[in-house]
C-alpha cells in the first residue's frame, strides 16, 4: 500500500489520494466515469501525469482554482479577448 501524501488546503494539512482506487473514491460521482476512461487510455508513458491531473482534481484547492482564474483573466486581458 502507498504511504499516503499530504498537502495544504487553506492553512490545514489534508491527505491526498494516491492510488487509483483512493483517487476514483475521493472524486465527485460525475467526475469517476471521466477518470475511469483517463486511466484506461493512458499508456505506460502518460499514466504519472494522468494520476497527478485526477489526484489534484480529488483534492481541490479554492485558493488554486481562483489563482488560475485570475490568471486566465489576466492572459485574456493582456491578448484583448476578455
Amino acid at each position: 500500500m502507498a504511504d499516503p501524501l499530504k498537502t495544504l488546503v487553506d492553512g490545514v494539512e489534508v491527505e491526498v489520494p494516491n492510488t487509483l482506487p483512493d483517487i476514483r473514491a475521493a472524486l465527485p460521482e460525475e467526475r469517476r466515469a471521466d477518470f475511469d476512461r483517463a486511466i484506461n487510455a493512458a499508456g505506460v508513458d502518460e499514466i504519472h501525469a494522468v494520476m497527478r491531473h485526477w489526484m489534484l482534481e480529488a483534492v481541490p484547492d479554492p485558493d488554486a482554482e481562483e489563482r488560475l482564474a485570475r490568471l486566465a483573466s489576466d492572459e485574456a486581458e493582456r491578448r484583448g479577448t476578455s
